[in-house]
């Protein structure tokens, strides 16, 4: 089932310091723009062209953006009380906004604080499997569909930090999506982190069952002070949004270079 949510592009309202940030980035994403071979032999597709309808993309090539949580669900709590679901869902609005200004195709799974359930329907018991499956409905469905699942992550001993990719072991393209996530964050954002990807299990519901490519990206570690902090700063997730583009633009390349 899909809801208007995941239709809906609007507008965000981007702090000075947010439009600071993606001044100085703006350089590296247009040489990007213009050297890389991208979608309908070397052309872009405009949103309006490409999307008239979510369900019927007219590419092969399309990121589902999907913000971990939300309503009812939180997510992990920060050792500075901020909710996993509100940071998912301000980094997916970010990359959204950076992918759309590509004119690269993406579909948000949740615009909103909400769960994905109806609430019309039997529902007791079954929220988080609704959810997730409403989720794993609107991946499937998208033509073109790439799934990237933004999380955080959470741990009982404070010491733990750093951004790890999980991949689904149902698409030969997920690894090296979740690799070049992956490097790109050790290149640009996280220089120490030595963190490797890892095959997602049956916990990982949406990666456990999709059969298109994805991936799910714990961003870092809210139970880590340092870390938590720099979650919470809006300019970082400038940067590891910022970060995200740059990975899906070389994916993307790779994967016309491989055609």
């Amino acid at each position: 089932m899909r809801h208007d949510s995941a239709r809906t592009c609007s507008p965000r309202k981007f702090t000075v310091q947010y439009l600071l940030f993606s001044l100085i980035f703006a350089g590296l994403t247009l040489l990007l723009l213009f050297v890389a071979v991208y979608f309908d032999g070397g052309k872009f597709v405009s949103e309006t062209d490409a999307l008239p309808d979510e369900t019927t993309i007219q590419n092969d090539f399309c990121i589902v953006l999907d913000a971990g949580h939300g309503g009812e669900d939180g997510g992990a709590v920060g050792v500075n009380g901020v909710l996993e679901k509100t940071i998912n869902l301000q980094i997916a609005e970010m990359l959204h906004d950076m992918l759309v200004l590509a004119d690269i195709p993406v579909v948000m799974t949740r615009t909103e604080d909400k769960m994905l359930y109806d609430p019309n329907a039997d529902f007791r018991g079954r929220k988080k499997m609704l959810d997730l499956r409403t989720r794993l409905d609107i991946a499937e469905q998208t033509n073109g569909g790439i799934l990237v699942s933004i999380h955080l992550n959470s741990f009982s001993q404070s010491k733990y930090h750093g951004l790890q990719v999980y991949y689904s072991a149902n698409h030969s393209n997920s690894l090296s999506l979740a690799e070049t996530i992956q490097s790109t964050a050790r290149t640009y954002l996280q220089p120490q982190n030595d963190r490797q990807v890892k095959a997602a299990g049956s916990n990982i519901y949406l990666l456990d069952r999709i059969q298109k490519p994805g991936v799910l990206v714990e961003c870092g570690f809210l139970s880590n002070p340092e870390e938590c902090a720099q979650l919470s700063d809006e300019a970082y997730l400038g940067k590891l949004s910022t970060m995200l583009l740059h990975a899906i633009f070389t994916y993307h390349a790779q994967c016309t270079e491989g055609s």
